[in-house]
Order: structure tokens, then C-alpha cells, then sequence
């Protein structure tokens, strides 16, 4: 039997929230006090992937250094834990 999976969106930015907390610098999400992936939005259109992650940083943090490092380590994570490789790894410092 052939068939295929879908994970669900909300997972997908469990995943990308934990893979972007996991970043030297990342102080946490913005507005990640209730749920485990607030702060992190994924779009799923024509077959593509996009994450949009709102983060503040430590005292000190390189944001150019941490952002890159954010974007990188989302999508390893994405592709490791999901088979999915997002086309875009948008990184928001608030």
C-alpha cells in the first residue's frame, strides 16, 4: 500500500521553535509564553514551505550572526525531524 503524510503545520513550528531556542543567543520566541511555538508561523503554499520566526536576543548578541545561525539550524532541524526543507527561514528580531 502506497500513501503519503502530511505533518501539520503546527508541529512543523514546534519543531522550528525548539531548533531556533537551541541557538547560542536566542534569548526566546516574542510572545511564547503560552504555547510552546508562538512566535513561529508556517505557510504552506503550492507545495512550498516558509517559516517566520519573531525572536529577542541576549544582551550582546551579533543579531546578523544569530539570525543566520537561526535560519540554518531551523532548516537542518525541518528537514531531519520532517523530510521537509522550507524555502524560506524568515527571522524577525523584535
Amino acid at each position: 500500500m502506497e500513501g503519503r503524510a502530511l505533518i501539520s503545520p503546527d508541529v512543523l513550528a514546534s519543531y522550528a521553535a525548539d531548533a531556533a531556542r537551541e541557538v547560542a543567543g536566542v534569548h526566546d520566541l516574542v510572545g511564547s509564553a503560552l504555547h510552546r511555538h508562538e512566535g513561529v508561523r508556517v505557510a504552506r503554499e503550492d507545495g512550498r514551505v516558509g517559516v517566520e520566526l519573531h525572536l529577542s536576543l541576549e544582551w550582546g548578541a551579533n543579531a546578523v550572526t544569530v539570525g543566520a545561525e537561526v535560519q540554518e539550524n531551523v532548516a537542518t532541524c525541518l528537514e531531519r525531524m520532517a523530510d521537509v526543507r522550507p524555502d524560506t527561514v524568515d527571522v524577525v528580531v523584535d
